[in-house]
């Protein structure tokens, strides 16, 4: 019998797929410069299912030298993947936007010396780069614009997203500043099922070099009035903060338990008769440490979202009047403003847990204060016809008085105003995001002031709020006197505590409030030397920093600690007069009891002449061009979480 031709092959030990083979041909170091892949090579590689793993761990694994010498390769991977997309050719098209979107996150992220014209040589190469990126931005328009496929539209805005976030400090976005995407954009947010990724594309655009030049999608948020459009963008906003909120909720849930047998006995003191919830205890229960850890990583990456709705706010009044108003929304159980900010609520609740959350928050606030700086926007915010209920943030002690019936939504401002400054309290505080947090309260004050409103409210706890914060800043004063934004905090603190000192008989609902803040006032009295002893130099014109406060005579530092002064002093006279009345049988000064202190102030306020402070409720309105290096670092955060979550 003649022996068989075939030869018997040892059985490999596994298997590869052949997409993978193909990875390791195409990203192997080259003798050439430019290596030559025939049709057939590229045919078969975006025929086949792309293994985004694996091509993830391969380009990780390719340091820049190595990339920049195998440029021909990634040259022509990136030009035949254009073309893949351009064809519109069913299968090929979706591989070469899944394997475009790992490349250029990958890729893009990698730390080069000179970044515009390294990445511009591994894409394209000088010679050709316009050719090659405006061929790609035209076939990633094309495909958001008219393909058939829902999931075809958000996988081309994710390899745009992943190409903008990569390249933003380079040359290569102003290629899509030349074309016009904001109307597709702004199509492709009918689809309920996924309007962020639409959504975060356009805020990154708008954001691009928007103080260098005149951005023409910022002017496109300028002139939007869809109004239908506008509200289905509202919409996708409130469904990502939803979702993002729910993230600090699966960590720690805060909603306080309804009445129980349990609770009642452990309340009387019965603990140990009160049923058990479980017959096995609970197992690996997070410790303090891990909370901490767990919350020092939220918001999750979405969150950059945040920075459209704040760029929508700023550039749009249609938007800002329809943000406020508009109705629940069926899906969600709360209107898209709400779940704004609830979510709020979380990340000031726990933003000294990382320089990121406390970004996000700030960006958060100056949303907010771009709001209340509209007369007619702010009005709407304290009328009752808004009344909604908010989920706020009550996860750590002190918690804010829960309530069960809705309030307008100025009444939410003030619970996070109060919640924030209560928990971010620390030695190293963070200046800019308190200056932010009174902008707020100030910002509420003038309205009620200005319109003359009798606003009911748990102010007693916002008087104790305030006057935490002034003992605060009188014991750590020597660690936060070298910060260059204590100036503009000092002052915007003192303008709220006077403008609530001088002028809460017109806003606050009954003259008890008003005797509980002077109370509050005269129980600190002692502190008010102290603190303008510390601040004192912040008075002299050449350190006082730029303020969002109105920069009249009256309303200068040194003049309002003063008012407070002379009105604690006022108080304090009278309180000690009656002392001296209430021990002329005694042998000593007796002590006032609090009722006998607050029959006393009730009395003193008939003799009290509170000074003229004209121009407290007036402030400076916003403008982006004066906190700049702030909107820049939070666009850079933005930008960076986009580029994590594609």
């Amino acid at each position: 019998m003649e022996a068989s031709p075939l030869t018997r092959q040892n059985r490999p030990g596994s298997f590869q797929p052949k997409i993978d083979n193909l990875y390791e041909q195409l990203f192997e170091t080259h003798d050439d410069a430019e290596p030559d892949f025939d049709d057939g090579f590229w045919r078969e590689f975006f025929l086949l299912r792309p293994d985004r793993v694996n091509l993830r761990r391969r380009l990780e694994h390719i340091s820049v030298d190595d990339l920049l010498r195998i440029q021909g390769a990634t040259q022509q991977l990136f030009r035949q993947a254009v073309a893949r997309i351009k064809s519109g050719n069913g299968v090929s098209d979706e591989s070469a936007l899944d394997t475009l979107t790992v490349f250029l996150n990958i890729v893009l992220a990698k730390r080069y010396t000179n970044p515009s014209s390294e990445i511009i040589a591994l894409l394209a190469g000088l010679d050709q780069v316009d050719t090659c990126f405006f061929d790609f931005v035209d076939a990633i328009e094309n495909v958001i614009r008219s393909s058939a496929s829902v999931d075809i539209r958000q996988k081309a805005v994710a390899v745009a997203i992943a190409l903008i976030a990569g390249a933003y400090q380079t040359s290569l976005v102003s290629y899509f500043t030349h074309r016009d995407l904001f109307p597709t954009l702004v199509k492709n947010v009918d689809d309920p099922h996924d309007r962020f990724k639409p959504i975060l594309l356009l805020g990154l655009l708008a954001n691009y070099n928007k103080f260098e030049f005149r951005n023409p999608y910022r002017l496109r948020f300028e002139d939007f009035v869809n109004d239908a459009a506008i509200q289905k963008i509202i919409l996708g906003l409130g469904s990502v903060c939803s979702r993002s909120r729910d993230h600090y909720v699966a960590i720690q849930e805060d909603i306080e338990e309804g009445w129980t047998v349990s609770n009642t006995l452990k309340y009387i003191g019965l603990g140990v008769l009160a049923p058990s919830r479980s017959s096995t205890p609970t197992r690996n229960a997070p410790s303090v440490d891990d909370y901490k850890d767990l919350f020092s990583t939220l918001p999750e990456t979405d969150a950059c979202i945040l920075l459209s709705a704040y760029d929508f706010t700023n550039a749009n009044k249609l938007f800002a009047n329809t943000f406020i108003t508009h109705p629940v929304d069926p899906s969600q159980k709360e209107s898209p403003f709400s779940v704004f900010l609830s979510l709020t609520s979380y990340i000031l609740h726990h933003a000294h847990r990382s320089p990121r959350s406390t970004l996000y928050g700030h960006l958060n606030l100056i949303t907010l204060r771009i709001l209340l700086e509209d007369r007619s926007l702010c009005t709407k915010i304290f009328s009752p016809d808004l009344s909604t209920s908010v989920r706020l943030c009550r996860q750590r002690p002190p918690f804010l008085p829960t309530t069960s019936t809705s309030r307008p939504l100025a009444a939410t401002l003030f619970d996070i105003a109060i919640d924030t400054i209560t928990h971010n309290l620390r030695r190293r505080l963070s200046v800019p995001l308190y200056i932010a947090t009174l902008n707020i309260i100030h910002r509420l004050l003038s309205c009620l002031l200005m319109t003359r409103t009798r606003f009911p409210y748990h102010w007693p706890l916002l008087w104790q709020t305030l006057l935490s914060l002034l003992r605060f800043l009188t014991t750590y004063a020597d660690s936060i006197k070298h910060d260059p934004d204590l100036p503009a905090l000092i002052h915007s603190f003192l303008a709220v505590l006077s403008l609530a000192v001088c002028s809460g008989d017109v806003f606050l609902p009954d003259t008890d409030v008003y005797d509980d803040l002077f109370y509050k006032l005269v129980e600190n009295g002692h502190l008010l030397p102290r603190f303008k002893s510390a601040f004192s130099h912040l008075s002299r014109p050449s350190t006082v920093a730029p303020a969002t406060i109105d920069p009249h005579p009256s309303t200068s530092p040194t003049a309002l600690i003063d008012i407070l002064i002379s009105i604690s002093d006022h108080f304090t006279s009278i309180l000690e007069e009656e002392k001296g009345k209430s021990s002329t049988f005694g042998s000593g000064t007796k002590n006032l009891s609090p009722r006998e202190v607050s029959r006393v102030i009730r009395k003193g306020c008939e003799s009290l002449r509170v000074p003229e402070t004209e121009g407290l409720e007036r402030w400076v309105k916003w403008r982006e061009v004066d906190e700049k290096g702030l909107v820049k670092k939070t666009g850079r955060q933005a930008v960076e979480d986009a580029r994590r979550l594609i």
